[in-house]
């Protein structure tokens, strides 16, 4: 059995002065920054809220789900409940009261990470070093780029974070403390299935404990039971529906006959090899954003797997171990989990968990590092070189933009006097299914147009949109697709339908500025 060389007294020697901030006061000042920032950032409205997000739980609550198909497309049937926060918040507050009030909440995660390098570092924690933490934490690319967003990644970093700190507790293997992180990142599971890389991290890190057999045991527990109080009733309705608890993904596994027997993945950002899976860090470092739709620059990443070695290598010439216990958890977590994203997203936008955790690892390596000198000295300097970097990585970030708009120009389409009436709308592109709460109650949504989950003849979709052709709605049917792109107008013809010459297309402004949704009428095409 292989054993980890630990230091389990030994703390980082520091300052004599230890710095203890009331949980009141970290929770509120945690709050407030997300806030400030949301509040600076200005309106959310992301390719996905305007995709699924929002739809999603509208459809939900109106039971829209036995009537339209798929406006989202494939992801229609992601799990809708961590999304409730947000449609609420934006439904019955101002837009700058909801986002600034997400924020407040994204915020707290600054809060957790405080928390976790208080545990790690103990009384050596001072104020130079609660400094470098907090501002390495604050400024990720994604963290930043989601605060006060639908976004999902930033909301279930929460319990991923919150469930590691229960862990990272106790040296020994506390039941509750161990039950209660596999709950927590159960739940983030649950709620968004693309955390699986975080429950298979805090696994391997449970494998680092005094008794790992028991502290598996433990998680597994937690693990089922938070899961199925974030997805069991999503994954049960699924099962019932279509014969498949997670569909439409892993149809290859639970094959359902209303898409091909194939498992969706998108694997676009995926490494091309363990030497350019290496590199990525460095990538995020000069600008290069392949890991995201849209670009984004962040030096942590690179700067915690350049100080890593010259730690290593500082250790055996001082001949100590490298980590207590607890830090070399957090290691195997971050390690572990970063691995298994690559493998199998590499979507930046996933690991926020990770963005966030590179802060205390930063510094907790560079301490460690610096500590093996053995002198007073060291430590200060250590102290003043954590704040220095983390200052840098400020200062040479970059946040991914995901499409805001300004306060004072929040996003409430106009509708056409000629689309005032019910009817029936095909979906030529995407994302397009934000406008059904828009328009007339009593309208029917179809995509027509996902290449991931196409509408196959015969089942229970394409049976539905084919009855409802034969429906006379009083505004008739119409045709959606974003202005300047090339509309799917070969799906009309499935069902025997093309663009009426005589009448005029519609417009509706987009929620992105400068972008419109055009909508024409539809006529039975001629034989």
């Amino acid at each position: 059995m292989t054993t980890i060389a630990v230091d389990e007294q030994r703390p980082i020697a520091l300052s004599s002065q230890t710095t203890r901030l009331h949980p009141a006061l970290v929770i509120a000042g945690s709050m407030a920054l997300g806030a400030a920032y949301a509040g600076y950032a200005g309106e959310d409205v992301n390719w996905d809220w305007q995709n699924y997000h929002h739809y999603n739980v509208w459809a939900l609550l109106n039971g829209r789900y036995d009537y339209d198909v798929v406006p989202p497309g494939f992801q229609t049937y992601f799990n809708s409940y961590i999304y409730f926060p947000w449609y609420y918040l934006r439904e019955t507050l101002p837009p700058i009261a909801a986002g600034m009030i997400m924020g407040a909440v994204h915020g707290l995660n600054l809060a957790l990470i405080y928390w976790l390098a208080r545990r790690l570092l103990g009384n050596a924690m001072s104020t130079l070093a609660i400094a470098a933490i907090l501002l390495l934490a604050a400024c990720g690319p994604m963290t930043l780029s989601e605060t006060g967003t639908s976004f999902a990644d930033i909301l279930t970093s929460i319990p991923i974070i919150a469930g590691l700190l229960l862990m990272l507790a106790r040296d020994d293997v506390e039941p509750r403390h161990y039950i209660g992180a596999g709950l927590l990142v159960g739940l983030a599971l649950g709620l968004k299935l693309t955390n699986i890389v975080f429950a298979l991290g805090l696994g391997a890190a449970a494998l680092a404990t005094v008794r790992p057999t028991l502290a598996m045991i433990y998680l597994a527990i937690g693990g089922a039971i938070g899961s199925t109080i974030g997805g069991g009733a999503w994954g049960l309705m699924l099962w019932r529906e279509f014969g498949n608890p997670f569909f439409p993904l892993l149809n290859s596994l639970f094959p359902s006959p209303e898409m091909p027997a194939t498992t969706i993945l998108d694997r676009q950002f995926i490494p091309h090899g363990i030497l350019d899976a290496l590199a990525y860090p460095f990538y995020w470092l000069a600008g290069d954003y392949r890991s995201s739709e849209f670009p984004f620059r962040d030096a942590r990443f690179a700067i915690l797997i350049l100080l890593i070695p010259i730690a290593i290598a500082a250790r055996i010439k001082a001949r100590r171990p490298l980590f207590s216990r607890r830090e070399w958890q957090l290691t195997i977590f971050f390690i572990v989990s970063y691995a298994v994203w690559l493998a199998l997203f590499a979507i930046h936008r996933y690991i926020v968990a990770l963005e966030l955790l590179t802060a205390p690892l930063i510094v907790i390596v560079l301490l460690r590092c610096l500590d093996a000198l053995g002198t007073s000295p060291a430590g200060r300097f250590a102290q003043l070189a954590s704040v220095a970097i983390a200052a840098a990585a400020a200062l040479w970030l970059q946040p991914a933009d995901w499409w805001r708009r300004p306060w004072s120009m929040p996003y409430r389409p106009a509708i056409p006097a000629e689309l005032s009436q019910p009817a029936a709308y095909l979906l030529l592109d995407k994302p397009l299914a934000f406008m059904a709460p828009f328009l007339p109650a009593g309208s029917r949504f179809y995509q027509v147009a996902d290449i991931a989950l196409p509408i196959l003849p015969g089942g229970k979709f394409d049976r539905r949109m084919r009855a409802a052709m034969t429906e006379s709605l009083p505004g008739g049917v119409w045709q959606m697709h974003i202005k300047g792109r090339s509309p799917r107008s070969e799906a009309l013809a499935t069902y025997g339908l093309t663009v009426d010459d005589k009448r005029s297309c519609v417009e509706i402004e987009g929620p992105q500025l400068m972008t419109m949704i055009v909508v024409c009428p539809l006529v039975p095409a001629t034989r």
